[in-house]
């Protein structure tokens, strides 16, 4: 008698991590409107069945998205910093710019992804932590040059300059970026303290 072949064992963690991934790729193309379960499980090459066994609901699917977005956020801020371990205010203001030039050219399709994963957290409240997170890294990174007021109010304006820079019919300039993030981290001497 023949021995029956060995039964592939699926790795339930790899299939969830390729189902996230799918997810990003059909909302990059399609946004969040058009995301389904077909549309991920097509995308991801499996059954419609693997999609929803790992994520019930749409929502599910975004979380896993964003999740993934964030992740990739923390580690590229991780490695700004350590590529930027001292910075004078006006060095910041210039990495800063770069940074954020660099997304909006040669990053912009997946910076739109990120964008738009962030902002479903506006209308699913269950999505807040992860935006919070995203929100932490950057005033936790910029911590690291300046204090707690500051780190704010650049995060702040940094989260408005990169919506611009990706909505907008024609995006901010290195000189109004520039112009906006040394007002915020350039102390100004005419103001009380």
């Amino acid at each position: 008698m023949a021995d029956k072949p060995a039964r592939r064992r699926r790795d339930p963690a790899a299939r969830v991590e390729s189902l996230a991934a799918a997810t990003e790729r059909v909302i990059a193309a399609k946004g969040i409107e058009g995301l389904t379960h077909r549309a991920v499980a097509a995308e991801a090459g499996m059954p419609l069945g693997a999609t929803t066994y790992h994520f019930a609901t749409k929502d599910d699917l975004i979380a896993a998205a964003l999740e993934r977005a964030v992740d990739r956020f923390a580690d590229y801020l991780a490695s700004w910093h350590a590529a930027h371990p001292v910075l004078t205010p006006a060095e910041l203001v210039g990495a800063l710019t770069d940074s954020l030039l660099h997304s909006f050219d040669d990053e912009h399709d997946q910076y739109v992804l990120e964008s738009e994963l962030y902002l479903a957290a506006l209308r699913r409240p269950a999505l807040r932590p992860l935006a919070d997170r995203y929100t932490n890294i950057s005033y936790d990174t910029l911590r690291h040059y300046v204090d707690a007021d500051t780190a704010a109010a650049a995060a702040a304006a940094m989260s408005g300059i990169s919506l611009q820079g990706v909505a907008r019919s024609t995006p901010l300039t290195r000189a109004e970026i520039v112009s906006i993030l040394r007002r915020i981290i350039t102390p100004n001497p005419d103001l009380p303290n």
